[in-house]
């Protein structure tokens, strides 16, 4: 069989629905012998950028690989930024690049390049994957993508890259297909110590105000579900990162609310009075903890679990590490708080839920002109969504606040890359995996750095409703110069424009409504969820409106702006 017929046979053995993609020589071979083959879906999209984060959210939404393809130069090039969204944020996912002839690769000459579009991807790739792989013989190629799917998705997930030559494509395969997903090496899991998964039961029991920090990892991890049951049987109130907002749904009796920079303030509040911290999954970087590492730490024991042990006792010590894989550690901890008593926080959970009720979340832009970004998150919050996408800016803090998330609905971003642009084409692959509604939340500024995959929505009449804060800047880097900068603007206010999105949708076919004055939320909130494809809606907010609260640099979390000024500049 010719090794482009095996690879797309290979990828229906993986259990993989789609790939995505932009055409290209080096990959038309990938492309035909998928087409011919029939059983994986091919989206094609608009930049190869669009199609590492499409792939990213689809592997996001059923934790199976997503895999992406683009051709040699840059093609493959432009496939790096979400293939780091995935390193960052241990998303399952193999980019597989297309790669010219090995007869015209300039292997050790001095030269900069022989094949056209020759570009040693995978020198490129290495540093922010779990792997880049070159294929230099047919004979390697069955067990270099093996490798790579296993690889993908085991212990920490993660992407992995695999460069193709032309000639290899076209080559002829002897080995047999496999009928099922590679198999992740069952590497012999150390037994948990009891002592210390007792003394974690113990210290959330004893302790006054005990708390749960859930990270991203539970999702990575494949451990909300046994999450949610720990919660449960602990009755221990939970925080959550950006990365964790749907870990627990948005009406559970233990969830607090999101904290970090731009945590709701009661939740950061209750972080700092908290003397007992359980932290899941959470790699307690300088977003979560603020900078002030040792006030994090001071008056209280923090248990850390995590897969990884380089991200305990990292940027805050003295932390008791347990190193396991998260579900593994859960159902531990599970059994052996079998016995617990129920009730015993319900006077800790009343006083946050009091400190809820002084600092809500609606209030924290008091006279904004028009439209309150918050108050319009929780006017957004329908149960039709398999999945909210939160591009990266001021809207997307505004999201992770105020969204009003069901058990079972999704919450995905660009966390550790941070990429501006992701979210539109993330809600492709997100709705190409759920088969259901996508809703989408994105600036204007960040919209328009992968806004031709409206296309690709139109032209699959994909159900993404697209939601675009247009507050006529770049906001986030706006307040960081209104912080840093004695409010000059340029780039950011100054030189910047946007279009009208809604002329935009239109031109490609997608149905668009503006909004400008709070009375018409509601009206044009309930147009788009009755709309039964795509549809954009164009939300006017006030330039001037800040991400707040916002933890003052330099202090802790509980002393957050604009209450607070901060010491120094911020370095993230």
């Amino acid at each position: 069989m010719r090794a482009s017929d095996w690879i797309a046979r290979f990828l229906a053995a993986q259990r993989v629905e789609a790939v995505y993609e932009v055409a290209g020589g080096m990959i038309a071979n990938f492309i035909d012998a998928l087409h011919r083959d029939g059983q994986v879906r091919i989206v094609a999209c608009h930049h190869e950028q669009g199609a590492g984060f499409a792939a990213e959210g689809h592997a996001r939404m059923n934790g199976i690989p997503g895999v992406a393809m683009g051709t040699s130069g840059p093609g493959a090039i432009n496939l790096l930024t979400a293939l780091g969204s995935c390193h960052f944020d241990s998303t399952p996912a193999v980019f597989i690049t297309g790669q010219v002839n090995r007869a015209e690769q300039k292997r050790d000459r001095p030269i900069r390049q022989l094949g056209f579009q020759e570009t040693d991807v995978v020198a490129m790739a290495e540093p922010i994957a779990k792997a880049a792989m070159r294929v230099e013989a047919i004979e390697d190629l069955p067990r270099r993508l093996t490798e790579a799917f296993a690889l993908a998705r085991a212990g920490r997930p993660g992407p992995v890259l695999v460069d193709i030559p032309l000639d290899l494509q076209l080559a002829e395969v002897e080995a047999p297909l496999p009928d099922a997903p590679a198999a992740i090496d069952a590497a012999e899991e150390a037994a948990l110590p009891e002592d210390a998964i007792a003394r974690i039961v113990d210290d959330l029991a004893r302790a006054e105000r005990p708390l749960i920090l859930a990270g991203g990892g539970l999702r990575a991890g494949l451990a909300v579900d046994g999450f949610r049951q720990l919660v449960d049987r602990l009755g221990v109130p939970v925080v959550n990162s950006l990365m964790a907002v749907d870990a627990l749904p948005f009406d559970h009796p233990q969830r607090v609310g999101l904290i970090g920079t731009y945590g709701n303030r009661w939740a950061n509040i209750a972080l700092s009075r908290c003397d007992a911290l359980l932290v899941l999954g959470s790699r307690l970087d300088i977003r979560q903890t603020g900078a002030d590492t040792d006030a994090f730490a001071a008056g209280r024991t923090i248990h850390h679990v995590d897969c990884d042990p380089g991200e305990v006792n990292n940027r805050v010590t003295g932390c008791q590490a347990l190193i396991a894989p998260l579900s593994t550690a859960i159902a531990a901890l599970g059994e052996a708080a079998a016995d617990l008593p129920s009730g015993a926080h319900e006077s800790w959970s009343s006083e946050i839920a009091e400190l809820a009720r002084e600092w809500p979340d609606t209030e924290e832009l008091p006279g904004i002109e028009g439209i309150n970004p918050n108050l319009l998150m929780h006017q957004l919050s329908n149960e039709a969504a398999a999945a909210y996408v939160a591009d990266v800016g001021q809207h997307q803090m505004w999201a992770a606040q105020s969204l009003e998330l069901s058990g079972q609905q999704r919450f995905l971003t660009s966390g550790g890359m941070g990429a501006m642009g992701s979210a539109l084409p993330m809600a492709v692959g997100a709705a190409v995996a759920s088969r259901r509604p996508v809703a989408m939340i994105a600036g204007d500024g960040g919209f328009q750095l992968n806004i031709q995959e409206l296309q690709t929505i139109a032209r699959n009449e994909m159900p993404v409703k697209m939601v675009v804060l247009d507050n006529g800047c770049h906001g986030m880097v706006r307040q960081f110069q209104e912080s840093y900068f004695d409010g000059r603007y340029p780039s950011t206010v100054w030189g910047y424009s946007a279009p009208s999105f809604v002329a935009v949708a239109n031109a490609y076919g997608i149905p668009a409504r503006r909004v400008e004055e709070p009375v018409d939320v509601a009206d044009a909130v309930e147009e788009m969820w009755g709309a039964e494809g795509p549809y954009l809606l164009e939300v006017a907010i006030d330039l001037n409106a800040n991400a707040y609260p916002k933890i003052a640099f330099g202090h802790p979390i509980s002393e957050m702006e604009p209450f607070v000024a901060p010491k120094a500049m911020e370095s993230t």
